[in-house]
């Protein structure tokens, strides 16, 4: 498989502190790569570098063959880059489907006046994106909440909600940032179904976590970071075994 997805020697410093360094990941068409470590280690960072809400001190970041790491959030997410972020606000007063209906920005053209102006192309485009919403909803499986307030829903469907969110713009690659944190066990059995999914559908997931038996499940590669660097990677059942990886994070063999 081809890397979708490259990081080539990142680093990121804060003042003289590096929070990350000389990093390396790379994430194939169709797997679930995932970056795990201890706090602090600098995963959100990476994140956060990788999505374009920080910019590299150094290194470079490509995407289908292209640079992509001096780019703003919203050029990348139109190459087809799209983040479901763990503090993502689920929006009061609207629906669960409006709510996915703002995961649309990557695909919108039509611009702020033609919407003020109700021109034929602005409502052409809602109702194109109100159709992209109801798909991205009934692939993660809330098509029947649709229309009831986004803010009733438990905390498992407003993650599955967050997840379409990013879906509704057509992505490529979803990053995922801790999507099981904070969900029990049937929240998150049910959001790695729903991870295993959408991978069996084709998509390239880069997923951030802390839960080690969700990661053992869903990923095809593992990258582990300590203070800010890359100490192993490969996949889980190699990883797992590996001294630096038990000593900074796993605590001990299973």
């Amino acid at each position: 498989m081809s890397a979708l997805l490259s990081v080539s020697g990142v680093t990121r410093r804060f003042g003289g502190v590096h929070a990350v360094r000389d990093v390396d990941l790379s994430v194939r068409e169709g797997e679930t790569h995932a970056v795990i470590g201890p706090n602090g280690a600098g995963k959100s960072t990476l994140f956060k570098l990788i999505g374009g809400q920080l910019v590299a001190t150094a290194g470079t970041i490509g995407y289908d063959g292209e640079r992509i790491d001096r780019l703003a959030p919203h050029r990348r997410a139109r190459r087809g880059i799209a983040i479901a972020f763990q503090d993502a606000p689920v929006f009061h007063r609207m629906t669960v489907a409006e709510n996915v209906m703002v995961g649309a920005h990557a695909v919108t053209r039509s611009g702020p006046l033609a919407a003020v102006l109700r021109l034929p192309r602005h409502r052409r485009e809602e109702a194109s994106i109100r159709s992209l919403a109801r798909r991205a909803l009934d692939r993660v499986g809330l098509a029947d909440q649709a229309d009831r307030p986004a803010d009733g829903l438990p905390i498992g469907q407003q993650r599955a909600l967050q997840v379409a969110r990013a879906l509704c713009g057509g992505p490529r690659l979803l990053l995922l940032d801790e999507p099981a944190s904070g969900l029990r066990g049937p929240e998150r059995s049910a959001l790695a179904d729903l991870i295993e999914q959408l991978r069996g559908e084709g998509l390239s997931i880069l997923l951030v976590e802390h839960d080690v038996a969700f990661v053992a499940r869903l990923a095809d590669r593992v990258t582990v970071l300590d203070l800010g660097r890359v100490i192993a990677s490969g996949p889980f059942a190699q990883i797992r075994s590996d001294p630096a990886v038990i000593a900074a994070y796993l605590g001990g063999p299973e």
